[in-house]
């Protein structure tokens, strides 16, 4: 009997030696050179490295509740004998096969010290954004990383190196995004908090159906059909909900599906696709209010477009009719208020413009401007809580486009102010400056033989050749870096 148990033993260590060796390989990955976690699941810990998922083969296994899983293997049971150590950990042998023992030690992937089990509720007083730690986007830093890999001027490198130390939105485009991208970051920003010091953490919940009506680049996943929407509710919103429920002990903020409502306001009679949306989106924006807005720890910014989408005062008045009828809808869930310039290249201030022919007689020809005109609109027409968050991404640097609707990859691009709380005095209404789109992933392509071709990408001023929409675009991201205003 023992010959027999020795003899599986020493099949089970060969089998075991022989995964460990990298163990994403027989779910078709690479292993990581690195160790920067991106992501855990059932099978293990996951990075990014050259635009592809990869697995990190390291000794912080050790510190999951079952770290042999991901290796193929369960953890031990009924034994803490044990009879092999390897760099993985310690294993013993249970019922003829190889089990991990567990030594102890935290739950869970996170880093910086702090527990990653969610503790008592954290209720947002005022802004979310004052009084917290920003939470940096660890995908974000290896895209970076990435790109410092192709430059070859060391000042261009130094610049591109302080990108890293600045937060910006983690965008929840699609359901897989969505599963892959919120619960592990939470995770992790969780286990960054230390002593009261909280850090927060924005995502931009952004698939409804029928998405970005009026444009082709930025098309979703879910069509504007019964089925979808259904889908929405169920396998993207509801699981949004369980994970901020979850992780109930730190401040999230929510930039709630940029677009969707200016459309709702500017294009019903011109673009057929946003009529036929328009039910999709208005029962969409009501499902996840009553979700999301009841949640202490979580504020929501409704997207506003830009000011040269809404600025002008017949839009403005109309949008003060959208978006208080959408908000009511969402009874009892509530906004801390507005986004605007998401994604766009419009500047904060331009002294340069004014109402006239040139800026087609739009009263608010800046984001600055635009917001104060609104501020005034939204409380007017009764909204309760009317703040705003604008996207200084990349509107440091006037860009090279003939009309201020221009949107795509803008040649002349440049990162604007940083992210930060209560940045202008005198305006109290103006939570903070905060990068939601993150430089360097494109807007759309420039092929225009591809399937979600826009033809702004195409124009003058858009930089070619580009990539489709959210891929890395490398030339625009160093443009970006050289034109930062201020200067990095």
């Amino acid at each position: 009997m023992k010959t027999v148990f020795a003899l599986a033993a020493i099949a089970a260590l060969a089998s075991k030696v022989s995964a460990a060796s990298c163990w994403a390989n027989r779910l078709g990955y690479q292993c990581c050179k690195g160790n920067t976690v991106v992501y855990t699941d059932s099978d293990g810990k996951w990075g990014v490295e050259n635009g592809n998922w990869c697995g990190i083969v390291d000794g912080t296994q050790q510190n999951a509740t079952c770290w042999s899983q991901p290796l193929g293997y369960p953890c031990c049971q009924s034994t803490s004998d044990v009879i092999y150590t390897d760099s993985d950990g310690d294993w013993g042998v249970e019922n003829g096969n190889w089990c991990g023992i567990i030594k102890g030690g935290s739950t869970g992937g996170g880093t910086g010290g702090g527990s990653t089990t969610p503790g008592e509720q954290y209720t947002i007083s005022g802004n979310p954004f004052s009084g917290v730690e920003f939470y940096i986007n660890p995908y974000y830093v290896e895209e970076v990383d990435n790109a410092i890999a192709q430059m070859t001027d060391s000042s261009l490198k130094a610049k591109a190196e302080k990108m890293k130390t600045y937060p910006n939105a983690i965008w929840l485009d699609n359901i897989k995004n969505m599963q892959s991208w919120l619960q592990p970051n939470l995770e992790k920003a969780l286990a960054q908090q230390s002593g009261s010091k909280k850090v927060l953490t924005v995502f931009v919940v952004y698939d409804l159906p029928g998405r970005d009506c009026h444009a082709m680049a930025s098309n979703g996943e879910l069509l504007a059909n019964d089925s979808d929407a259904q889908r929405y509710k169920t396998e993207y919103i509801d699981v949004i909900e369980e994970q901020l429920k979850k992780y109930k002990s730190q401040p999230i903020v929510l930039i709630i599906e940029p677009d969707s409502l200016a459309n709702m306001v500017t294009n019903i009679e011109t673009t057929p696709a946003c009529a036929e949306s328009q039910d999709y989106y208005f029962d969409g924006h009501a499902y996840l209010l009553k979700k999301f807005g009841v949640l202490q720890h979580v504020a929501m910014y409704l997207d506003i477009g830009h000011a040269f989408w809404l600025g002008w005062d017949d839009n403005r008045e109309k949008a003060a009719k959208v978006y208080k009828k959408v908000i009511d809808s969402g009874s009892p869930g509530k906004v801390r208020g507005f986004v605007d310039n998401v994604a766009n290249y419009t500047p904060w201030e331009d002294p340069t413009l004014s109402r006239g022919p040139d800026t087609e007689w739009n009263p608010c020809p800046d984001e600055k401007r635009y917001l104060e005109a609104m501020y005034k609109d939204f409380t007017s027409a009764g909204i309760k809580s009317v703040y705003f968050v604008s996207d200084s991404s990349r509107n440091g640097h006037k860009t090279d486009r003939k009309h201020p609707g221009e949107w795509c990859n803008q040649t002349g691009v440049g990162i604007g102010a940083r992210p930060q709380a209560n940045p202008i005095s005198g305006m109290d209404y103006l939570d903070a400056f905060y990068w939601i789109k993150p430089l360097g992933e494109s807007d759309g392509t420039s092929d225009e033989s591809a399937e979600r071709y826009d033809g702004y990408c195409g124009h003058d001023t858009a930089m070619k050749p580009a990539p489709e929409a959210g891929q890395w675009f490398q030339a625009h991201f160093e443009q970006g870096l050289e034109n930062a205003n201020p200067p990095l």
